[in-house]
């Protein structure tokens, strides 16, 4: 999984700019473009742009950790 792509998703979908998300994260826009393109993301900024975006991304992680156990049962 790759967490920038699933913001960049959830950005699109909720109606706001990376602008508007940027300012309400406290940073620059051209840094927000830059954790868009990161494959991975620290805890702290991914509970802002949760809450910021109303969508629970650690539900991603758990969904994934979830699959790849099943996996490794088979």
């Amino acid at each position: 999984m790759n967490i920038g792509n699933e913001i960049k998703k959830r950005i699109e979908d909720s109606g706001m700019t990376v602008v508007e998300v940027s300012r309400q994260l406290g940073c620059h826009r051209t840094n927000m473009y830059n954790l868009i393109n990161k494959p991975s993301i620290d805890t702290q900024t991914l509970m802002r742009l949760s809450r910021i975006l109303r969508f629970d991304f650690f539900s991603l992680y758990s969904k994934e950790l979830h699959e790849r156990e099943l996996q490794d049962e088979q």
